[in-house]
């Protein structure tokens, strides 16, 4: 009887894991599905170029939204091939949503860098992805509310900017923005339903 009992009491208990997984992995497919809850401006200006809105998306972590996110171009495009192919200026913009280690953060970044560039890319571009973890590192926690934007001028190099304030010298050159933009557009983005905003597509989701 009372093998009977343990048996029935671990079946239950495998059943609620089960069903908790499943809620924790579907929970964000849902969520995403709704726009990000920042207003992000049809267009916005850069150096002499207006560029256009051409998608916006959420980053989750599990079930818990990290932060908004808008690319900018030069015209819209529906694929992380054009998007890299355009000509001129670029503008990302991310609205912190929750509370983070900027350390972390530029951390992350160049971990997502990493895993969509070639060896010899990340050859190049050690110095300026060292730096990039230096400038977060400098910052300390960013909060709900606060704005991060990567601004890249053809010539010039990439940009960072925690509210309106640039952080340090420009990076890098057009290939280390490509590197940037993959984080989110590569063949392993950070998160695939916010490659999909960003490119102007309806988040997929499997079955």
């Amino acid at each position: 009887m009372a093998k009977s009992v343990d048996r029935t009491t671990c079946s239950r208990r495998l059943a609620i894991c089960n069903t908790a997984l499943l809620l924790a992995c579907s929970t964000p497919a849902r969520a995403q599905t709704a726009p990000p809850s920042t207003t992000f401006p049809p267009t916005a200006q850069l150096g002499n170029a207006n560029l256009v809105l051409n998608g916006v998306g959420t980053r989750y972590r599990v079930v818990f939204k990290v932060y908004d996110m808008a690319l900018y171009l030069p015209r819209k495009v529906g694929t992380t091939d054009e998007v890299l192919a355009l000509p001129g200026p670029k503008r990302i913009d991310l609205a912190i949503l929750r509370e983070v280690t900027s350390t972390d953060l530029g951390l992350a970044m160049v971990k997502g860098m990493r895993a969509n560039a070639t060896k010899e890319q990340t050859s190049r571009h050690l110095m300026a992805m060292t730096r990039l973890i230096e400038i977060f590192s400098s910052r300390g926690k960013l909060v709900a509310g606060d704005r991060i934007s990567v601004h890249f001028l053809p010539g010039k190099g990439s940009m960072f900017f925690v509210g309106d304030e640039q952080q340090g010298a420009p990076l890098g050159d057009a290939e280390f923005f490509s590197m940037v933009l993959k984080i989110w557009l590569g063949d392993s983005p950070a998160d695939a339903a916010l490659k999909d905003g960003l490119l102007g597509q309806q988040a997929r989701y499997p079955a």
